[in-house]
C-alpha cells in the first residue's frame, strides 16, 4: 500500500465528515487507506461517521490520551509506505496529496514533507514551515520580531519566512496538521512522543527525523486549515499547552536551553493557568471564553437546490442579514466569487455549495483574494450541513 492517512478526531464530527469527503476525492487513483482514531468524543461522532464512510477504518478510544497517543494508535494500524498525519479541521486537495507522494518517491532523502496551508481568509498560514526553536527564536516569536521582519534570517527563523512560499524548500520543522512521513523512518526512530499531550509533538518528530540523517521539505501545494477547531478554542489555553510542551521539547533535546528558559517558561505557564482558572472567571464571569459574533453576511454560490436549502437554514437560525445568492457551478462560473464586486457591501463569507464547486476549486479561488473580508464557508446538499470558519455549524431541520 502506498499511503496511510491517519486522522485523530475529538468532538468535531461535522468537520471530520467534510475532511473525509475531501480526502476521498483527493486520493482517487492512489492505493491508500484512511484511519480515524476518535479520542473519546462525546458529540456522537462514533455513531455518526462510520456508517457514512464504511471504507474508513474507525478506531474508538475509551479515553482521550492526547494527540500523540491517538496518532500512535493509528500508526500502529497503518500499512502504507508513507503516512499522512492529518488534522480533522482541514480540507485537502488532489494536487497536495499526489504531488507530495511523487516528490517523496523522487527524493529518497526526504523524511517528512509539509505543504502550503491556507487560512480562512485565503492568506498563507505561516506555520506551514518552521525552524528549530532556540531561546532566541522563541524570543523573536514572543516579541513579534519574526512577523515584523519576516525577510530577516536573524529574526524570521521561527517561520522560516525568508524562504519563497511558492518554491520547494528544505525546512526544519513540519506542521503536524498535514505531515507526510516515510514509514520506514518512523519504524526506525519511533512514533510520536506521548509526553507531548498537545503541541510540539510534530517539532519533536521533525527534529528526530533530521537527526536520523534525512531531510524535511516544504512543498507549495495547497490545503485549507480551519486552525483550532480540533483543539481548545481559548487563546489562553492554547498558550498554556504550547509553553508547557515547549518545556518538554527543550528538556528532551536542548538541556542547556531548558536550564536557561526553565524559570521564564514556568512563570508564563503559571500565569496563564492562574488567568484561566481564577482571574478571568472572577472578573469576567463563568462565560468569559464566549464572545459576541458579528453578523454573518454570505455570498452564496451553488445550485438552485443548494441555494433553496441554505435560505431555509439561515432563516431557521435567525441569520436575517442581507445575503447574495448566485445560481452557478464550476463550469458556468469558473471564477466564482471573483466575479462579485464586494467593495460596496460588507459580506464576510463566501459560501460554496460543494456539489457545484470542488474543494480544490474553492481553495484555489480563495487564494486569489487573500486578506480581504471574505472567509470560506461550505455547504453540502448531501449532508445538509453548513460549516463556517469559526466553528459554527448549521444543520437543515
Amino acid at each position: 500500500m502506498k499511503l496511510s492517512i491517519v486522522i485523530v478526531s475529538y468532538n468535531v464530527k461535522y468537520f471530520i465528515e467534510q475532511c473525509l469527503r475531501s480526502v476521498q476525492s483527493a486520493i482517487n487513483g492512489i492505493d491508500a487507506e484512511v484511519i480515524v482514531v476518535d479520542n473519546a468524543s462525546s458529540d456522537g461522532s462514533n455513531e455518526y461517521i462510520p456508517p457514512r464512510f464504511p471504507n474508513v477504518k474507525w478506531i474508538a478510544c475509551k479515553d482521550n490520551g492526547g494527540f500523540s497517543h491517538g496518532n500512535n494508535v493509528g500508526f500502529s494500524h497503518a500499512s502504507g509506505e508513507y503516512l499522512l498525519m492529518l488534522n480533522p479541521d482541514t480540507i485537502v486537495t488532489r494536487e497536495a496529496i499526489h504531488r507530495s507522494i511523487e516528490f517523496m518517491d523522487a527524493h529518497p532523502d526526504s523524511g517528512a514533507v509539509g505543504v502550503k496551508m491556507i487560512n480562512k481568509d485565503g492568506t498563507f498560514a505561516m506555520e506551514s514551515r518552521r525552524g528549530i526553536v532556540t531561546p532566541w527564536v522563541s524570543l523573536c516569536k514572543a516579541t513579534g520580531l519574526c512577523r515584523r521582519y519576516p525577510e530577516s534570517r536573524l529574526f524570521g527563523h521561527y517561520y522560516m519566512s525568508y524562504l519563497d512560499k511558492e518554491q520547494v524548500n528544505e525546512i526544519e520543522m513540519v506542521s503536524g496538521a498535514c505531515m507526510f512521513i516515510r514509514k520506514s523512518i518512523l519504524d526506525k526512530i519511533g512514533f510520536l512522543d506521548e509526553d507531548f499531550f498537545m503541541y510540539w509533538e510534530d517539532s519533536d518528530l521533525s527534529y528526530r527525523i533530521l537527526r536520523s540523517g534525512h531531510k524535511n521539505y516544504y512543498l507549495p501545494y495547497s490545503i485549507f486549515h480551519y486552525k483550532g477547531e480540533s483543539s481548545i478554542k481559548s487563546k489562553l489555553r492554547y498558550r498554556y499547552w504550547l509553553y508547557s510542551s515547549l518545556q518538554i521539547f527543550f528538556r528532551k533535546h536542548f538541556p542547556v536551553y531548558h536550564i536557561l528558559s526553565y524559570l521564564p517558561l514556568k512563570f508564563v505557564v503559571a500565569f496563564l493557568k492562574m488567568r484561566i482558572h481564577y482571574a478571568n472567571p472572577l472578573f469576567h464571569g463563568k462565560d468569559w471564553e464566549n464572545w459576541v459574533e458579528p453578523p454573518k453576511r454570505f455570498i452564496v454560490i451553488g445550485s438552485e437546490k443548494a441555494l433553496g436549502e441554505i435560505k431555509e437554514i439561515l432563516k431557521a437560525n435567525n441569520q436575517t442579514e442581507q445575503h447574495l445568492y448566485i445560481t452557478a457551478n464550476e463550469e458556468s462560473l469558473p471564477q466564482g466569487h471573483l466575479t462579485v464586486d464586494n467593495s460596496k457591501e460588507t459580506y464576510n463569507y463566501i459560501l460554496y455549495d460543494s456539489e457545484s464547486y470542488s474543494y480544490d476549486s474553492m481553495i484555489a479561488l480563495l487564494q486569489q483574494t487573500p486578506g480581504n473580508t471574505l472567509r470560506l464557508a461550505t455547504y453540502s446538499t448531501e449532508t445538509k450541513v453548513l460549516i463556517t470558519d469559526d466553528g459554527t455549524v448549521y444543520i437543515a431541520k
